[in-house]
């Protein structure tokens, strides 16, 4: 799965929006949305709230966690803690860079928040390689990945599965009477 596919998934999140326009409930597969009255909030899925703000038809309602304050606790936490701790959503990053790109005129101190988020994306970016240079060093068989999200393991993937299929490679190499090295060598 690659970023695009991550992105594609995280367009189905639902947000808050305030049309500046009416309509009855839309009825579509997957679920009715509506109605849409000028000033009343409704929720509808990312991929909506994008297309109606670019034709300005409504302004968006960032989520809760959007918010500098809960951002830095969030940050803040992840530094002190060993482990990785629970996201606010799982896809923030995708999420945060959205919403940002397309719709930062209706988020409060917009900068603060994708710096917020970059450094919560790149601490736990850190987090994980540690990770996996750990479990590759300790020759462990398994491991246990609580609170990642796809596009975090997605970030990882290629190099994980490269480097275990390489101490594969060398594992049964070193073992006597080894098929997998010997048909490799010639």
């Amino acid at each position: 799965m690659d970023p695009s596919e991550v992105e594609f998934l995280a367009e189905k999140e639902v947000v808050k929006i305030i049309p500046n326009f009416s309509l009855d409930k839309i009825y579509l597969i997957g679920g009715d949305l509506g109605p849409f009255n000028p000033g009343l909030p409704v929720d509808v899925p990312v991929w909506l709230a994008l297309n109606l703000k670019q034709r300005q038809k409504c302004r968006i309602v960032p989520p809760e966690w959007m918010d500098v304050e809960k951002l830095e606790e969030i940050r803040e936490l992840e530094r002190k803690e060993d482990t990785f701790t629970p996201v606010p959503s799982p896809y923030y990053m995708e999420l945060t860079k959205l919403l940002l790109n397309h719709a930062s005129d209706n988020i409060p101190k917009a900068d603060e928040i994708r710096t917020l988020v970059k450094d919560i994306w790149d601490t736990r970016i850190a987090k994980l390689r540690l990770s996996a240079d750990s479990f590759i060093s300790q020759q462990e068989a398994h491991a246990k990945l609580d609170n990642l999200t796809l596009m975090e393991i997605n970030t990882t993937r290629s190099f994980l599965l490269d480097s275990l299929n390489c101490m594969y490679k060398l594992r049964s190499n070193l073992q006597p009477g080894s098929s997998v090295g010997k048909a490799q060598d010639h």
